[in-house]
């Protein structure tokens, strides 16, 4: 979890390469609506989240009963969002990739997102709510390595390293 910008899709596919788990980027699940006002540089309310969090839930809980679970990058900026999520697979870990505004701005400035302009990082700050302690979670600093953090997290989960 982390806002746009935060490495939420390259650390996700880095943990579930490390786990041998299912990558969903959960980007790919926003409906068209969400997608176009995003685009039009509009941020998304609660009301736009809503569906795309109970299909991103739906998923997690589905694959978590065929005994497959997975690893999703996911926004979840707020404790609501991550309670819905957290409502189909109770065990669901969050891991917050934090960094500073001028960070995360930094990294945009190098990126193309198929809808997610740069002028809405500013939303996507004012509507975080960090993870707080009675939330299964711990938070991640995005300027360690991708090999870095996957090791942080691994340390945190307290699953051994490859080699």
């Amino acid at each position: 979890m982390g806002v746009s910008g935060s490495g939420k899709s390259t650390i996700g596919q880095s943990l579930a390469d490390a786990f041998g788990r299912e990558f969903i980027d959960g980007d790919d699940l926003h409906p068209t609506a969400n997608k176009q006002k995003m685009a039009a540089g509009h941020a998304l309310n609660d009301e736009d989240r809503a569906p795309w969090l109970e299909i991103i839930a739906q998923r997690i809980g589905s694959e978590l009963a065929e005994g497959q679970p997975i690893v999703v990058a996911c926004s979840a900026l707020k404790r609501r969002y991550r309670d819905q999520l957290v409502s189909y697979a109770p065990e669901t870990v969050f891991v917050h990739l934090i960094g500073e505004r001028d960070v995360i701005a930094e990294r945009q400035s190098h990126r193309t997102h198929e809808y997610m302009p740069t002028s809405l990082l500013d939303s996507q700050f004012a509507t975080l709510e960090p993870l707080d302690d009675a939330e299964n979670g711990f938070v991640v600093d995005v300027t360690l390595t991708p090999e870095q953090i996957v090791a942080a997290v691994r340390d945190e989960l307290g699953t051994p390293h490859a080699g």
